[in-house]
């Protein structure tokens, strides 16, 4: 079995209001970009990786007027494929939410979201942490919520998922650059405190024996920026390592114990001050010893890192095209 993350940019601009794709010559959020190409590449995508269930990062917006779950069904209906059920957990107003598009012949899957307790409370709740230091305890939420899910293969297998997008927000309002790091710390405590929150859920399935797997775009990596330092620990290596286990990401592993060399990555951006690409290491799937015994095989689809995308031109150029992050891929015997 094959399940993916995969962080696709502004997705909810390919929609109109009734949830229906609009492959048209209007422009998508991506620069230069029309709905239209955006709309094929990712069709071309999909239809390459084949995956029986992918966890979309940035889904379609879900609202009063509009489903997150019927625009990606009509999504997978016009380019026929075979993942042509969604699911979904707790909405967000940042228009971009997290859904499992999914083959309802090869599993089932179903939102779960744990009951929480005072200290681990539900994902659409509030963590109370210290994040500063002032023995005074502040009181975070998600702005996306993560996404779990109870889930079943054809075979029978039972495993949990939680789909993760963790965000730091960029320092809007700032009055000069001393505001803007005062606001980019506290923003990045923010973000360690989400991390915290949704490792102490992990905690609690490790406990239990829950065959699990914590998959999305973590927003962070080790060495990707100043604040490791001044913090000590990046956001991925809170929710890999606890007390109750470690989960496995043989690219998040090749990265904390490579730091100074070459290390995957699963998103580029363009600088466009240093009129460069920036590569970075977002995506990722974690899973349990449980998981990664099953003949686990792990797969970025970098269109010029993997030998296979760059010797296939259209999906190469596909790739590029769709998103300005790259599908990462687990492959398992299940």
């Amino acid at each position: 079995m094959r399940l993916a993350t995969y962080n696709v940019e502004w997705f909810t601009n390919l929609f109109d209001r009734e949830d229906r794709l609009l492959p048209d010559g209007g422009w998508s959020a991506r620069y230069k970009v029309t709905r239209a190409q955006q709309a094929e590449a990712l069709g071309v995508v999909f239809r390459e990786m084949d995956a029986d269930a992918v966890m979309i990062i940035e889904a379609p917006d879900a609202n009063g007027r509009r489903s997150t779950v019927a625009a990606l069904e009509n999504f997978a209906a016009h380019f026929g494929l075979r993942t042509r059920s969604a699911v979904m957990g707790f909405t967000n107003d940042t228009q971009q939410e997290i859904s499992l598009l999914y083959d309802p012949d090869a599993l089932s899957a179903r939102h779960a979201p744990q009951s929480g307790t005072v200290d681990v409370p539900r994902f659409d709740g509030v963590f109370e942490i210290d994040l500063d230091v002032d023995a005074t305890k502040d009181r975070v939420s998600f702005s996306k919520p993560p996404l779990e899910l109870d889930v079943e293969t054809k075979s029978g297998f039972l495993f949990h998922i939680i789909g993760a997008h963790l965000k730091s927000k960029a320092p809007h309002g700032a009055r000069d650059d001393a505001h803007a790091m005062k606001l980019a710390i506290a923003n990045r405590r923010k973000q360690l405190a989400q991390s915290i929150w949704l490792r102490a859920r992990i905690d609690q399935h490790l406990g239990r024996g829950t065959a699990l797997m914590v998959m999305g775009d973590l927003n962070d990596g080790p060495g990707l920026d100043a604040f490791e330092g001044l913090f000590g620990r990046s956001s991925v290596e809170i929710v890999m390592n606890g007390a109750a286990g470690d989960l496995y990401d043989p690219h998040a592993r090749q990265a904390l114990t490579h730091r100074l060399g070459a290390a995957p990555t699963s998103a580029r951006f363009w600088l466009k001050h240093e009129k460069r690409y920036l590569q970075a290491l977002l995506d990722y799937i974690m899973v349990t010893p449980e998981l990664k015994g099953r003949d686990a095989a792990w797969r970025i689809w970098h269109p010029t890192d993997d030998p296979v995308c760059w010797e296939n031109p259209a999906l190469r150029d596909a790739l590029l095209t769709a998103s300005d992050h790259f599908p990462v891929t687990l492959d398992l015997d299940i």
